[in-house]
This record gives C-alpha cells, sequence and structure tokens, in this order.
C-alpha cells in the first residue's frame, strides 16, 4: 500500500507532465495563431467580414441584433487574441535575451554586467538607461575632440610642409634669399 507521501509525489509528477503538455501545446497552437493570424490572408478574411457585415446592414434594418454580432465577434477574437500574441511575445523575449547573454558571453572582453537585466525593476532599468546614456554622451564627446585634435594635427602637418617647401626653395635660389628664409623659418619654428 502507498504511502500518503509517495501517494503525493506520484500526483504531484503527474501534474507536472499534464501541465507540461498543455504548456506545450498552448505553445504550439499560440506558434501557429500567430503566425496565421499576422498574415496578409488573415487581415484579407477580416476585411471580408467587415465588408460583408456592412453590407447586411440593410437586410436586418441595422439592428441592435445586427450591431452585436459584429461587437460580440470582435471582442471574443480580441479577448483571446491578447493571450496568444502575448505568449508569443514573452517567448520571443526570452530567446531574444538569450541570444543576446549569448553574444555578451562569446565577446572577446566578456562582461556579463547585463546578463540578468531583464530581471531589475523599472526604477533600476531606468538607472540604468540614465547611465548608458551619460556614457554614450561621454563617448560623443570624445569621439569629437579626437576629431578636433586630428584636424589639428592635420592643419600643423600641412604648416610643416609649407615650411619644408619654402626650405626647399630657399636651397635652390641662392645666397642671399636663403638667409632670408632660413631667419624667417628660424622665426616661424620659434612661436
Amino acid at each position: 500500500m502507498k504511502t500518503k507521501n509517495e501517494s503525493s509525489e506520484h500526483n504531484s509528477e503527474k501534474g507536472k507532465k499534464e501541465k507540461s503538455k498543455v504548456s506545450r501545446f498552448f505553445s504550439r497552437f499560440s506558434t501557429v495563431v500567430t503566425k496565421a493570424t499576422g498574415s496578409a490572408y488573415a487581415f484579407i478574411i477580416a476585411v471580408v467580414v467587415v465588408i460583408l457585415w456592412g453590407v447586411t446592414g440593410p437586410i436586418f434594418k441595422f439592428s441592435d441584433t445586427w450591431q452585436l454580432v459584429i461587437n460580440t465577434g470582435t471582442t471574443i477574437i480580441t479577448f483571446l487574441m491578447v493571450f496568444i500574441i502575448q505568449h508569443s511575445q514573452n517567448k520571443d523575449t526570452v530567446a531574444l535575451q538569450l541570444k543576446l547573454n549569448e553574444l555578451i558571453a562569446a565577446s572577446e572582453a566578456p562582461s556579463n554586467k547585463l546578463i540578468g537585466i531583464e530581471d531589475l525593476d523599472d526604477d533600476e532599468l531606468e538607472l540604468l538607461k540614465k547611465f548608458y546614456e551619460h556614457l554614450s554622451g561621454l563617448t560623443k564627446e570624445e569621439k569629437k575632440n579626437k576629431m578636433q585634435s586630428l584636424e589639428e594635427e592635420a592643419k600643423i602637418e600641412k604648416e610643416i610642409d609649407e615650411e619644408e617647401q619654402e626650405v626647399e626653395k630657399a636651397r635652390n635660389q641662392g645666397p642671399p634669399k636663403r638667409e632670408k628664409n632660413k631667419q624667417k623659418l628660424n622665426h616661424n619654428e620659434q612661436s
């Protein structure tokens, strides 16, 4: 004879298996329904139903029952679709998080600070968002400063090239002009 603990463990395992079956069925069902209702054909069918309903208005003299049919139908479909779409979206979000986690873990300099970010509350996420916005601003400033310093460097190099060209000209000109250009060059180098 089974003891009370053995019986409850058996019922618990049976419950988990049934729950797992229901969960798998709902997952497959929601995937199929989400794909089907997100297609162009589903939209066309919905438009045709609304047109047929509108055309039948004069036949039913635009009665309350006629209006109730479309209102009830759309409300029921919307109500059920909320759960199906939410399930599908939750599944996609988890899959996306796992993919991002894998990319973070596989990077050359892995930083797993953000791996469990989806478990943070709204205030913590907002604080983290502000931190990364600030960090982004700093990065933009650094790039801007780097570009300015590169431009300054290019300008200085251009001036040096011009001075070297003047020196070369002075060498080619002969003794009197050469002294003047050397003085000019020395003056430029000192400033």
